[in-house]
């Protein structure tokens, strides 16, 4: 399979990170308070407000060239890595195989794909888009650049978790004032326009709110650039709630998440098909490249499995996506989600 027909229908896929050092050390800093259940110890969800994709939005859907955790080009800028984790509202568990698209503004104030006023020169580029799979702790992570601001907006960051084709959280994240100017006070040949004028209160989209959509940002001494991080609850019920979301199958088969998940060596996956068909299971690294293909052909109707020993197939241990591939009398079908190394290398 080509890699532009990779992920093509798909509407789950992810990345594996921890969380940023430091964490709770800037929030009492900046009086971003990260509420706890205190039953769970996990986080008291809310619902992401729904805000505007914006002028500058793209349809990442079906293109696979956006499919990478580096989305930065040859954009300069100050490194920025960027975590999400994703929540159900129901019950408050992580969300995985969802697909969450970033999209922002160099450090000029310029959006890629768009050349039209105030934003020239920018048609046909794909700079600072893409998107990642959430993995089994509902958790993406992205390494980009921190933006600039533009005219009427304040600094911050787009963002979509794409549930099905029925459902997407569209939202915006920012930064604490005094950090986010600080950084552009530290790299002035970088950031020329200097600190960013405007306010929470005087940004069109956050001045009714943004306590849910303020994230983290703590120096990374390894890199030299900065770590950020926002827990974004959507409508479901974490992973319960996804088996009725599940992506188009053409009604011909269903694929389970492997397991265990996450997984230190060997890993089985499990489908069931609907009507006889011959079947592949393709697995593919975080930047959309396959390095593993396995077959079976002329299965029956019923339970089947798929055991994956990274050993055998000659590839570490890994976050990988997985897809599997059915065809029959009735066509072709895909389906895709994510196995989650238990042990990822940084």
């Amino acid at each position: 399979m080509k890699r532009k027909d990779f992920l093509k229908s798909i509407s789950f896929a992810g990345v594996a990170a921890a969380l940023p050092a430091g964490q709770t050390a800037l929030a009492a800093s900046t009086g971003k308070k990260q509420l706890r259940n205190l039953a769970t110890g996990g986080p008291i969800c809310t619902l992401i407000p729904s805000e505007t994709a914006g002028p500058f939005p793209l349809d990442l859907t079906a293109n696979t060239f956006y499919f990478r955790q580096d989305v930065r080009e040859n954009k300069p800028g100050v490194q920025l890595n960027l975590k999400l984790k994703i929540f159900g509202l129901e019950n408050c568990l992580p969300v995985p195989n969802v697909r969450v698209n970033i999209w922002h503004c160099d450090k000029d104030g310029l959006y890629s794909g768009y050349s039209q006023s105030g934003n020239q020169g920018q048609a046909g580029l794909t700079y600072l888009r893409g998107y990642q799979i959430a993995d089994a702790n509902g958790e993406v992570t992205f390494t980009t650049i921190f933006p600039g601001w533009y005219t009427g907006r304040i600094c911050h960051i787009h963002f979509q978790v794409y549930v099905s084709p029925v459902y997407a959280a569209i939202s915006q994240l920012t930064f604490p004032l005094a950090l986010k100017n600080a950084l552009y006070a530290d790299n002035p040949t970088l950031y020329t326009k200097g600190a960013d004028p405007l306010t929470f209160n005087t940004d069109n989209i956050f001045s009714d709110g943004y306590e849910y959509q303020l994230a983290t940002l703590t120096p990374n001494n390894d890199t030299g650039g900065y770590d950020a991080y926002l827990e974004v609850a959507i409508q479901g019920a974490g992973v319960s709630a996804l088996a009725e979301l599940e992506p188009q199958t053409g009604g011909q088969f269903t694929l389970g998440q492997n397991f265990p998940n996450p997984y230190s060596g060997e890993t089985t996956v499990p489908f069931k098909l609907n009507n006889a068909a011959n079947v592949k299971l393709r697995l593919f690294d975080l930047q959309g490249k396959m390095l593993a293909e396995m077959t079976q052909d002329n299965l029956g109707v019923g339970e089947h499995q798929f055991v994956v020993n990274t050993r055998e197939l000659g590839i570490p241990v890994g976050t990988y996506a997985y897809q599997l591939d059915v065809e029959n009398q009735y066509g072709a079908f895909h389906s895709s989600k994510l196995m989650t190394a238990a042990n990822p290398a940084h």
